[in-house]
Formats: C-alpha cells, sequence, structure tokens
C-alpha cells in the first residue's frame, strides 16, 4: 500500500514539475525538417505540429523566422522534437520539448496509427500524442528573478567632503569685507532648482527621489493575424465518400479533393488536403475550412454534398 501512495505521489510532483516548467517558456520551436526525414515538411509534419501547438494556446514558430527577443535569447523557448519509432505495420510518434541546454522539458504520450498511408498515418499519430496538452493549462508567465537590492552608502565620502571644505566662519574674520550670513544663505532658495526632485546629502542620511512623468514607449501588441476568409466556387461541388474513420470528399473528375477525419464533436472534422491541414466544421448550415497560410488563419467555404 505504500508502494502505490509514494508512486503516486511522484507520479503528480513529476506533472505538477513539466507545467510548471511549460509557463516559463514563451516559444515553440518547430523545425522546417525533423531529425530521421530526408526532406523539409515531410508528410507536414512541420506545418500539422505547428498547427496544433497555436491551437492549444501556445506560441509556435518555425527555426528560420524566429522572433528578434528569441534570437537574441534562444532559451526564452522550447525546440519541439519528433521522435519517430514507427515499423512496418504502425505509425509510432512521440513530441518532446527540448530547453537551449538540450535537456527535455517536456515529452507526451506515444501516438501510434496504423493507417497505410504515410500521410494520413502521421497525422492521426501526431493528434494523438498531441492530446498530452490537452490538459496542460499553458499560460506564460516567465521566469522570475528577484535579485537583492544594492546598497550604496557616501558617508565617508560625505565627511571626506566636510575635511576640504573651508570653515566659512574663519572666511568670515578674515573677509570683512565679504561677509556672509550662514543663517541667510540657508534661507535663501538655491535657483534652478528641480521641484520634481527630493535629495539630502548629510553625514546620515542620503536620498534621491525623482517624481518626473516617465514616457512609455508605446508597444504594438503582436499576435496572429486576422481571420482571412475565402469565397467559394458555386461550380466546385465536393462529394462525400464514406470512410471507417471519417470521410473522402472527391470533385466530379472525379478526383480526391480532402480527407476529413472524424472528431469528438459532432460535424467537427480534422481535414487533410494535398496543400493544407485544418479543421472541418459545420456553422449556420454552411461547411467551413480552417487552416493557416504562415501565421494567417484562413476561413474557407465549402460546398459538400453527403
Amino acid at each position: 500500500m505504500k508502494t502505490i501512495v509514494l508512486s503516486f505521489f511522484i507520479l503528480f510532483s513529476y506533472l505538477g514539475w513539466g507545467q510548471g516548467n511549460l509557463n516559463d517558456y514563451k516559444y515553440i520551436i518547430v523545425p522546417k525538417k525533423f531529425e530521421g526525414f530526408r526532406n523539409a515538411n515531410e508528410h507536414q509534419t512541420s506545418t500539422l505540429i505547428k498547427y496544433l501547438f497555436t491551437q492549444k494556446g501556445f506560441t509556435a514558430v518555425y527555426d528560420d523566422d524566429l522572433p528578434e527577443d528569441l534570437r537574441q535569447n534562444r532559451c526564452l523557448g522550447l525546440e519541439a522534437s519528433l521522435k519517430d519509432d514507427s515499423s512496418m505495420f504502425s505509425t509510432k510518434t512521440i513530441i518532446a520539448l527540448i530547453d537551449c541546454n538540450g535537456d527535455s522539458v517536456y515529452e507526451t504520450k506515444q501516438g501510434i496509427s496504423r493507417i497505410k498511408e504515410y500521410k494520413q498515418s502521421y497525422n492521426e499519430a501526431i493528434n494523438l500524442a498531441m492530446n498530452s496538452f490537452n490538459s496542460a493549462n499553458y499560460s506564460y508567465v516567465g521566469k522570475t528573478e528577484n535579485p537583492k537590492p544594492i546598497t550604496v552608502s557616501f558617508k565617508n565620502d560625505v565627511k571626506k567632503l566636510e575635511e576640504k571644505t573651508p570653515n566659512l566662519k574663519k572666511t568670515e574674520k578674515t573677509s570683512p569685507s565679504k561677509e556672509v550670513s550662514v543663517k541667510d544663505s540657508a534661507n535663501k532658495k538655491p535657483k534652478n532648482v528641480n521641484p520634481m526632485v527630493t535629495q539630502q546629502a548629510t553625514t546620515e542620511n542620503q536620498l534621491y527621489e525623482s517624481k518626473e512623468p516617465v514616457v512609455l514607449e508605446k508597444v504594438e501588441e503582436s499576435g496572429i493575424k486576422k481571420l482571412t476568409p475565402k469565397r467559394i466556387d458555386p461550380n466546385d461541388v465536393w462529394y462525400a465518400q464514406e470512410l471507417p474513420n471519417g470521410y473522402q470528399l472527391v470533385d466530379s473528375s472525379p478526383k480526391i479533393r480532402m480527407r476529413l477525419l472524424k472528431s469528438s464533436k459532432d460535424n467537427v472534422y480534422m481535414a487533410q488536403s494535398d496543400d493544407h491541414n485544418g479543421m472541418v466544421y459545420q456553422k449556420e448550415g454552411k461547411w467551413i475550412f480552417e487552416y493557416y497560410e504562415g501565421d494567417t488563419l484562413v476561413h474557407k467555404e465549402l460546398k459538400i454534398k453527403f
């Protein structure tokens, strides 16, 4: 019984550690070409992983298009690594997140697909692996650092300054024609005094406080570009042919234009075409295809007959 309790404690401690670390990082870096593949974005693995990370609330960027702050400090991001343990009969993938020191911060569960076609099989396996992030509740907070305040003492310097300053009383005795009243001079207001600054420099106290307004530069918020709608061609009708796990859409040629994979929600499908990966869903009686072109979310209406 003690062994079981200890195992659960270690498991939950590990999960809590992984979540805390994810919130420390601002970006997910997605390689254009994963290790073990011959070509860039082979089987559309890079575009799919970047799209799925974005859908789950992360800021995903390609490794050849890094933001300025990430170029200056690579430790702001985690690099996505695709671990491929596929065999002749199944595709098996794990998504790992590696920090700037080469250490693994997070690994997903293994996604397994037995679809024979490579592109479709990797699509399913990666989607299953990425389900590990469904409960992540990611929110970037950054790494907090609390540097200790630095205390600078000018006490000895003030004493030295007083030793080098001529005695005003001696000056009064030696130069009667140029007598200066210490009391009167103390009551006079110094010229060019900034009313927004309070300062004091004595042997015991050293104070400087500025109340001048600070001008802040306006920083533009960066984010996903607005959704771009595309009009439907009224003559481009696609016909749905049922498959074990969804549908394939063909045109009048007939040519296969898109594959739809079932999801956990009705009338919502994971979509895969020759050019884009995204999702297809029904809204107000219309079928909508959403996908990314770079950082732009595209919204395209489809005419489908089931």
